[in-house]
Order: structure tokens, then sequence, then C-alpha cells
């Protein structure tokens, strides 16, 4: 009997001190989560730049085309929590019907929808195409045809191929220990700058002018659960509600501010390059901007601009932190403790900028905030 219970003591010894790093982990979490409150407080609300920065998600699939089980009313619910304005829906193909006539397209419960896909080439490439022949390359790392005709932009980040790295074991720990109090925080864990996606991206634009977008590839389908035999869900754990999906990574689209916003103006936007992606569950990043002028012309990010004796750049952030530019993929400028950054500019090239927030501490500051789309100085 004192064996056993010796041996029952050892294993729950061993059980606890199992957990420790997961209570630790939500220790950290806990703390990154009062720095993102006390991040937002400090928010400096953008001047007047002649655009309007309106904030929604690409890349979601629903119940149409397999892979998931999502509702609209699900999905809807989910873009009004998060107070998006826009959602762009990628639904898979079927042989026997048209997924993207299907989907959601329009206005529903005050958000914009725009219907699309997710198609695959013969060769593995994957697309996102949209109304108005607006085409996205997905999946950077594994896209092979960089010629194909009437490409406008590329999925520089991926939820779903960053989440292909996440240990499983500890994901599950995390979901037991964190998820009911920080359910979209615990990503921080598992955020990776999308090294290889953008160094596919700089290679492209040196060749052609392409739109970065994140995917936030919300299908609502990791998870456990137990049904009857209606289809009525008895007992379950959702990792990847469309709620949650929704706050990680979104596209902030700048749009003329004498302009509403709606699908010709917003694939517009997307097209021209008029757009940033935030990693917003980090802080909201509306009101960045990444600007150049001279003294004849004043342009954002996706614009040209002719270079001479007094073009410069101008990046802004929300809050003070890590400011990075780059030409043709190489760092420019890295400094940190600042909002904004005024550089002049000598060489014609393809300059873009991203923000990190250092003072949120290292489980998050060696990974982007924003990412700009490019200026191409000519």
């Amino acid at each position: 009997m004192k064996i056993r219970r010796r041996i029952l003591l050892i294993v729950l010894l061993f059980l606890l001190l199992s957990q420790t790093p997961f209570a630790y982990r939500r220790y950290k979490l806990r703390r990154l989560s009062a720095g993102i409150q006390q991040l937002n407080s400090e928010r400096r609300v953008p001047e007047p730049n002649g655009f309007t920065d309106y904030k929604g998600v690409v890349h979601v699939h629903s119940f149409l085309g397999g892979h998931s089980s999502g509702g609209f009313s699900e999905i809807i619910a989910a873009a009004q929590a998060n107070q998006l304005q826009f959602v762009i829906m990628t639904e898979h193909t079927e042989k026997d019907f048209d997924t993207a006539a299907m989907t959601l397209q329009g206005v529903h419960g005050g958000v914009l929808f725009i219907n699309g896909n997710e198609v695959s080439a013969p060769n593995g490439d994957r697309l996102l195409t949209l109304p108005g022949e607006v085409s996205i390359a997905a999946y950077p790392e594994e896209f092979k045809n960089w010629d194909t005709p009437g490409l406008d932009g590329v999925e520089v980040y991926n939820v779903f191929t960053n989440a292909r790295h996440i240990n499983p074991v500890v994901a599950f720990f995390d979901t037991l220990w964190s998820k009911r109090s920080y359910p979209d925080l615990m990503f921080a864990f598992y955020l990776a700058r999308p090294d290889e996606g953008l160094k596919k991206w700089d290679q492209a634009l040196a060749r052609t002018r392409l739109t970065g977008v994140g995917g936030n590839d919300a299908h609502a389908n990791i998870g456990v659960s137990l049904k009857d035999s209606s289809g009525k869900t008895l007992l379950g754990i959702q990792l990847d509600p469309y709620e949650t999906s929704f706050r990680l990574v979104r596209l902030h689209a700048l749009i003329e501010a004498n302009k509403s916003l709606d699908a010709t103006s917003l694939l517009d936007a997307v097209r021209a390059g008029h757009c940033f992606i935030g990693f917003d569950f980090l802080g909201d990043s509306s009101g960045f901007s990444f600007t150049a002028e001279n003294a004849l012309e004043r342009k954002i990010q996706g614009d040209e601009i002719s270079l001479n004796a007094q073009t410069r750049l101008r990046v802004q952030s929300p809050v003070a932190g890590r400011i990075v530019i780059l030409k043709d993929g190489d760092v420019l400028v890295d400094e940190s403790g600042i909002s904004g950054k005024d550089l002049p500019i000598i060489d014609k090239g393809v300059y873009r900028s991203e923000i990190y927030l250092p003072q949120l501490g290292s489980l998050v500051s060696k990974q982007p905030w924003i990412i700009s789309n490019p200026i191409y100085v000519r």
C-alpha cells in the first residue's frame, strides 16, 4: 500500500512539475495583455491624409467547398464582433457548382463581403481569385510560376502556414491553461516573421509590382467535439473560431476619403497596393502611414514616384516602436523608440517598411506588427 502511495505521489509530482512551464507561459500572456492595453492607450490620432483606413480580413472559407463546417451567420457575427468593415471570402472550388457565386457577397450586418475562390493550378500553385480579375498568389513558399499572367498580389503571410510549425502537444497544454482568458494572445507563442514569404515577395518586386496581403486562412475547423446523431455539439473545444482568427492578422485598405467603401473601391485599393498588413492582436495598427513626396507629388504605399533632389519617404506609426525601412529587400534603416521617420531618397528602388514593438517584451519583439506595401521610386 505504501509503495502505491509513493508511486501515486511521484506521478502527481511529475504532473505538477510538467505544468509549471505552461503556468509561466500563461503569466507571460497576462503581462503581454497589460502591455498591449498600455500601448493602445498611447495611440496618437493620425493626421488626415486624404485616405480612410478600413480594416478587414482576407482568405476566409465557409462550409462551401469542404474543409470547413463554418456557417454564414457565424462568419458575419465574427466580423461584427471584430468591428471589421470587410471580409474577402475565398471558397475552395467544386466541380459541379460555383462556390464563389454561392458564398457571402455584398453587405451583411454592416460588413462588406467580397466573393472569391482559392483555386489550384496544374503545377500545384494556388491562387486567390477575386472579382474584377484580381489574382493573388497564395502560399508563396510553395509558389512556382511567378510569371503567371495577371498576377496582382502575393499572400506574404498566412496563418495556416505559420501554424504548421506549432508543436501539437505544447499547443494542447497552452489551450488548457490560456485559451479561456487569452484566446487570441496565445498565438503570440507561435507568431513568426514570414521570412520566406517576404523574401519571395522582394524577389518578385524586382521584376513587377505586386500587392502584399496577409491571409487569415480561416476555416474554423481545428478542435475536438462530441456530437449527437442530429449533429448538435454536446461537448467540444474549438481552437480556431472565426472570431479569434479575425483578430490575428488584418488587411488595412486605404481608400480615398471622398469615396465610400464598396466592392469596386476595395478591390481597386488591393490591386493598387493601397493597403498594409497589421497583426492587430498586438494592438490596433489603424493610422499607420507610409508615404513619399517631392516638390511635385505626394504618393502612398503601392504608388510610384519619380526621383529628384527633394524626394523623401515618411513613415508614421500610431505608437512609438522600432521602424525598419527596406530597399530592394535589404535593410536601409533600423531605429527604435520612434514613431516617425523621414528619409531623403538618393537612389531608385523598391522601398517598404516594417514596424516592431520591442516594448511588449521578448515574446513578440522580433515579430512584425505592421508590414507595409512598397513605394516604387523610379
